[in-house]
């Protein structure tokens, strides 16, 4: 495997998500690699058969994180090159590589939105929950579009609207002891972006895509092997911990909140441990 560096990340348009990402929450992302796998490994299989690689195919990943997606798809491919802002994730992820003894993959921090490709490199682009947070989605799906060659495919997950996911039901039972953010709401870059299927084909419309395609899909997430553990994890999550130091929640009421989510969490605990029901959309689509 070759480290590549590309952008030094100097060239970003969107400080907030790369302080966020460079910051606790890329390495909370970091530091519990299984975990958020273990979340998220559910989207892999609908996402790469979508994607429909084969062994001749350049691959570049968009917004890699901990480069999960990215490794996957260089087991399918000639090549695969991870994306994204945060340095933390990306120092996970060229090791989970090495100790995979991947040679065909290569990884690179930049924001994807600017970032310089080459023209037309790359046959497919993928992401896994990578491209909602683009300051401008137009501009950088355009910028993603100018990487692939003519006829080259787009396939990525996104979530559906926080309401049709199970986790919903625990961010109410916090919410009943410490005030949180509408997260049904779409406000910029964020997990909600894409919610609405109609923007995701206004946006890849504009950025010059044909062919787009929306498709509901359901995952499996782990989310630990009981409700205690369930909850810790997500009382590590960075947005959580940021919605708790907004509302200066003290210590009883934050314990009051823990323990509201761990009950909540009980009406999903397995023999095998805490397993929630993801709803995402797949959304596909080409390059002219």
């Amino acid at each position: 495997m070759t480290e590549s560096t590309g952008s030094d990340a100097r060239d970003v348009v969107n400080p907030e998500q790369a302080a966020a990402w460079n910051g606790y929450e890329g390495q909370h992302w970091a530091e519990h690699q299984d975990r958020y796998d273990a979340l998220n490994d559910g989207a892999n299989a609908p996402l790469l058969d979508a994607a429909a690689l084969t062994p001749g195919d350049r691959v570049v990943d968009i917004g890699c994180g901990n480069g999960r997606v990215t490794r996957l798809a260089a087991g399918r491919a000639a090549y695969a090159l991870g994306v994204d802002l945060s340095a933390p994730m990306l120092e996970r992820a060229r090791a989970s590589a090495v100790a995979e003894g991947l040679e065909n993959v290569e990884f690179v921090r930049a924001d994807a939105q600017v970032y310089g490709f080459e023209e037309a490199p790359f046959d497919v682009a993928v992401s896994r929950f990578g491209v909602m947070f683009f300051a401008d989605p137009v501009a950088g799906f355009a910028t993603i579009g100018r990487a692939l060659r003519p006829g080259g495919r787009l396939a990525f997950v996104c979530p559906r609207s926080f309401d049709r996911m199970d986790q919903s039901t625990v961010f109410a039972a916090i919410g009943k002891h410490v005030r949180l953010p509408d997260l049904t709401r779409a406000t910029g870059p964020g997990p909600q972006a894409f919610a609405e299927p109609g923007h995701a084909r206004r946006v890849l419309a504009g950025a010059g895509f044909e062919d787009v395609a929306v498709e509901g899909v359901e995952a499996d997430q782990y989310w630990g092997v009981d409700a205690d553990d369930a909850a810790g994890f997500l009382f590590g999550f960075g947005p959580l911990r940021h919605w708790l130091r907004e509302a200066e929640a003290d210590a009883a009421t934050e314990e009051r909140a823990r323990r509201a989510a761990v009950e909540a969490f009980r009406a999903f605990q397995e023999d095998d441990g805490v397993r929630l029901t993801g709803r995402y959309w797949l959304v596909t689509a080409g390059r002219p």
